[in-house]
């Protein structure tokens, strides 16, 4: 079962009514009206807190599905070269987006892009399932993952989300390495 996630009540003067959630990092900010009782607010948290869970369920894939979308973008961008065996989310992974294991044909992905847009998820998969026909970075790896078309608009975000997170970006995600 799932650790409950830490969270922060902010309250505002200028909120009169309305109750707000999001995620930073790895707490859910709550933010509410100053005037409201603890009882609401206790109310409210409660409310919002499983409200962002749903979504956040919703949204992500399961491992399955995970698999199902490196199949896709295999036969679209990797001529079906690069079947795994699996592909599944990872929680310990806190410095690479993603890993593979050429041997036994697996790929695993960070939870932390499971926050990020689908088309970054698509370009870490793709470079990972890249890995499976050529296992280095050297130049015949890189002319497998610009095939995908948003290979660079992806490097950029990836790039500039590290910078936020003040975390270097990870091995092999860098084409000057």
């Amino acid at each position: 079962m799932a650790e409950p996630p830490i969270v922060e009540v902010r309250r505002s003067k200028r909120r009169r009514r309305t109750v707000s959630a999001y995620r930073e990092g790895d707490r859910v900010i709550v933010l509410i009206p100053a005037s409201m009782s603890k009882r609401d607010e206790a109310r409210w948290v409660t409310d919002m807190v499983a409200r962002l869970e749903r979504q956040e369920r919703r949204r992500k894939p399961s491992d399955e599905q995970l698999m199902a979308r490196a199949a896709v973008l295999n036969d679209t961008w990797l001529g079906g070269l690069a079947t795994p065996s699996s592909v599944r989310w990872v929680s310990n992974q806190k410095s690479r987006w993603g890993s593979c294991t050429p041997g036994d044909r697996s790929v695993r992905l960070s939870e932390r892009l499971q926050q990020m847009p689908s088309w970054v998820v698509d370009y870490v998969l793709v470079h990972e399932l890249a890995h499976l026909i050529e296992p280095g970075h050297d130049a015949k790896f890189w002319a497998w993952v610009d095939r995908y078309p948003k290979a660079e608009r992806a490097k950029g975000y990836l790039a500039g989300w590290s910078t936020a997170a003040r975390m270097e970006l990870p091995e092999g995600y860098d084409e000057g390495e």
